[in-house]
């Protein structure tokens, strides 16, 4: 070290203050003075010096202010890394805070951050069209033709919807969730997503398998999310939207010896808690008076609502609807199914009582039976099971394939049909061959 800068020292530790240097001083050399300098005297050098004292020197030269200002340089004049928001806390670490760090909205919202890109003539956000470039709502273009809602069923599912968006209107208790339970096959989840249609609501639908998860705690997030996602299609696009869930007790019933699992009590405390705070939904993050969920009404649909938990399905949180359709909705639903086919109501009714105490979606199998002829046709037509790979999916954009030409739809066809399912359900049914192979379990 330099005689001069070892004199500095001497002085700063008897002084206990830092010294301000001219750079014209000879003993200093030009690179002392750069930037504000920390350095530990060692014992062996100076030895009158206490060991590990701080020293702290300071020089300043004519070009220290330039080196002050390029210190202190942002990266880019248009840089958010050091936004505010409007309690002075940083930007980014605020936006992490809340929401997990995950939102990648960062640089398109003015005031806060990047503001280059942002012209008033698309209003303050530069990317209008984010809320909507990932969507988890459901549309229903394919549902296309006239097909018949029950009367019954109607008035349930659109009275529960509408008072579920009338609650903060109403003096009254209004269930959040309602509970459309029945019989396998019986049109549930069908006829709702005709209503939905019907009245241009734009659902998020989820099903038993998103109940569970590898991971403890996801699956209850997951409902809080699409809950949220439902009540930002009401804000952002100004339409109805509903949070519906299928077949809720394969995933939350209990049969039998079957496992409760944390996901499951967590999924059951969520839909719970739900139903008490409909407008105050967490996903994890900080709580903001001005975050304000919208009331969305659920819907769940399943067949046996005696499995799940008790206190979920109580009066109050739940609305229960027990679907069984009658001889008079059946013929009215499988007529407008045949319709397309000419097969007129008096057919359908005798079609309907050949096959009495069956599910809706049998008659809608009987048609598709009545296909297996005409397919196995086409598949010759096309080059056989051999070719068939190779001319269905390899062909040239040029080649057409061979015009399926649809089975004509006769009585006599469909009779044939059910009675080839119902010999199939009564195999099932009969023939039990796991008692063959596991003699050995007793029933």
């Amino acid at each position: 070290m330099p005689r001069g800068i070892e004199e500095l020292l001497v002085q700063n530790e008897m002084n206990e203050s830092p010294i301000m240097c001219k750079c014209a001083m000879a003993a200093i050399p030009s690179g002392w003075c750069a930037a504000h300098t920390s350095m530990r005297i060692e014992k062996k050098r100076l030895p009158f010096f206490r060991v590990g004292a701080k020293l702290c020197v300071r020089c300043c030269s004519d070009g220290s202010e330039k080196e002050e200002k390029k210190k202190k340089k942002r990266l880019s004049e248009q840089s958010s890394w050091e936004a505010k928001d409007a309690q002075g806390r940083d930007y980014l670490y605020r936006l992490g805070k809340e929401a997990d760090n995950m939102n990648i909205a960062v640089g398109q919202r003015a005031g806060v951050i990047d503001s280059l890109f942002v012209g008033d003539f698309l209003g303050k956000d530069s990317d209008i069209v984010f809320d909507y470039r990932q969507k988890v709502t459901r549309s229903f273009e394919y549902l296309q033709g006239d097909y018949y809602i029950a009367p019954l069923f109607m008035d349930k599912v659109v009275c529960h919807i509408v008072k579920n968006y009338l609650a903060h209107l109403l003096n009254t208790k209004v269930p959040l969730i309602l509970g459309i339970w029945g019989g396998k096959g019986q049109g549930k989840s069908f006829q709702t997503e005709l209503i939905f249609q019907a009245m241009g609501i734009e659902p998020v639908i989820m099903s038993a398998g998103e109940l569970e998860s590898e991971r403890a705690g996801e699956p209850g997030k997951l409902i809080r999310e699409r809950y949220r996602t439902a009540s930002q299609v009401v804000q952002n696009q100004g339409k109805m939207s509903c949070l519906m869930i299928n077949d809720i007790d394969a995933g939350l019933g209990r049969f039998g010896n079957t496992q409760m699992t944390v996901n499951n009590q967590i999924v059951v405390g969520t839909l719970m808690n739900l139903s008490d705070n409909p407008t105050r939904v967490s996903i994890g993050q900080d709580w903001r008076e001005s975050d304000v969920t919208n009331r969305i009404p659920i819907i769940v649909t399943g067949n046996d609502f005696s499995t799940i938990y008790a206190p979920l399905i109580r009066d109050g949180r739940m609305d229960k609807f027990y679907w069984q359709p009658n001889h008079e909705d059946i013929v009215n639903i499988v007529h407008r199914m045949y319709e397309k086919d000419g097969i007129p109501k008096d057919e359908v009714i005798r079609i309907v009582n050949t096959f009495p105490n069956q599910a809706l979606d049998f008659y809608g199998a009987l048609r598709s039976r009545t296909y297996d002829r005409s397919i196995l046709k086409w598949i010759e037509d096309i080059g056989g099971i051999e070719n068939f790979g190779k001319n269905f999916l390899k062909r040239k954009k040029d080649q057409s394939l061979p015009v399926f030409i649809p089975p004509e739809q006769t009585m006599e066809a469909l009779v044939e049909s059910g009675y080839s399912l119902i010999k199939e359900q009564q195999l099932i049914m009969e023939t039990k061959l796991s008692k063959e192979y596991m003699k050995n379990i007793q029933e």
